[in-house]
């Protein structure tokens, strides 16, 4: 399939399942960029996903970790050598460049570059600028004026305790941004995620629009509000989950017990939630074995099968890299039905 000769896409039917593009079309172009994003709109994508880090200045930026020397070439400009240097996140020491260092006139001065090169293309390494979230709403909306499809955004904010801590809290210019934008109620093309717990209850004071409990397999939220994911993933954790989330987006590996599947999806419809699971990705590195072709990691899988079989546990929208894979295999699901 051509990356840059999208299909046309009809619109799916609103009470589809929705195709997220995680981070853009983020297996075709440097992750968390203009670029990925539109291209991801191109390919038929019902929502975009930022994930969010506060700059020195106080503006917010899209990149997956606020540690940027793996998604940017920071490293290559001498005049931010001093910059470099080690930070506790969430528990973790990590070396490197850290977005609320620079101010956004700095950022924009880098240049993206792909996080994954042992298994993606570098080919547009150096050409995309980092994007605020302001920039990143304008695109949402000029595209849903052109397509005639109402474009969403999936904003996750990023560590919102460390950056609470250090005086760069998220919540307040996240819900300012999308107040400007008209966006404050649940039927706003908005989503909002976070791995953490007090954040999204905040959030639940300052705004309507929909809210989405992140969890992974192991660990739990770094605001210690519960004691597992694993505890919040039982029905009665799921009950206290949605007195304050719309939905819940987990491990995608979580909706299986081996190759049965497991009650996660049937929980959380029980106790009023929507089910998002994450990443979808094509590589034999990612997918489920089962659905893996041959043993190169870099080589593409069967994603398709595999967000088949997740779309026949009712599940209500999924992340994906390769947002053209995951429209066509919706797309071809509903019809199937």
């Amino acid at each position: 399939m051509s990356a840059d000769a999208p299909k046309p896409l009809s619109s799916p039917p609103l009470s589809s399942p929705i195709v997220i593009a995680h981070r853009g079309a983020s297996g075709q172009r440097p992750e968390h960029t203009l670029a990925a994003y539109d291209l991801a709109i191109r390919e038929g994508a019902d929502v975009i996903e930022p994930d969010l880090v506060p700059t020195r200045d106080g503006h917010l930026v899209a990149r997956h970790e606020n540690e940027i020397s793996g998604t940017t070439d920071v490293a290559a400009h001498p005049e931010f050598a001093d910059r470099k240097t080690t930070k506790t996140i969430d528990g973790q020491a990590e070396t490197g460049w850290f977005t609320e260092d620079f101010t956004l006139a700095e950022l924009k001065t880098l240049r993206a570059r792909e996080r994954l090169p042992q298994l993606r293309s570098t080919a547009y390494d150096g050409q995309f600028e980092i994007p605020t979230l302001e920039e990143i709403i304008a695109l949402a909306k000029t595209r849903s004026r052109e397509t005639g499809r109402t474009i969403a955004i999936y904003p996750e904010t990023k560590h919102p305790t460390y950056f609470a801590g250090i005086g760069k809290g998220t919540d307040a210019p996240l819900i300012a941004a999308l107040d400007k934008a008209g966006w404050k109620t649940a039927d706003a093309p908005v989503f909002i995620q976070s791995f953490e717990v007090n954040n999204l209850k905040h959030l639940k004071t300052m705004t309507g629009i929909r809210l989405i409990q992140l969890v992974s397999g192991e660990g739990g939220p770094a605001d210690n509000a519960a004691p597992s994911y694993a505890a919040m993933m039982t029905p009665e954790g799921m009950k206290q989950v949605a007195t304050y989330a719309w939905g819940i987006g987990p491990d995608k590996a979580m909706l299986w017990n081996g190759d049965a599947p497991s009650s996660l999806v049937a929980d959380a419809h029980a106790a009023g939630l929507r089910v998002h699971p994450w990443t979808y990705r094509a590589e034999n590195q990612f997918v489920r074995a089962g659905f893996r072709r041959g043993a190169n990691p870099k080589a593409h899988g069967d994603v398709a099968g595999e967000i088949r079989a997740a779309l026949g546990q009712g599940i209500d929208g999924f992340f994906t890299d390769f947002p053209q894979i995951g429209v066509e295999t919706r797309n071809a699901y509903l019809r199937a039905r």
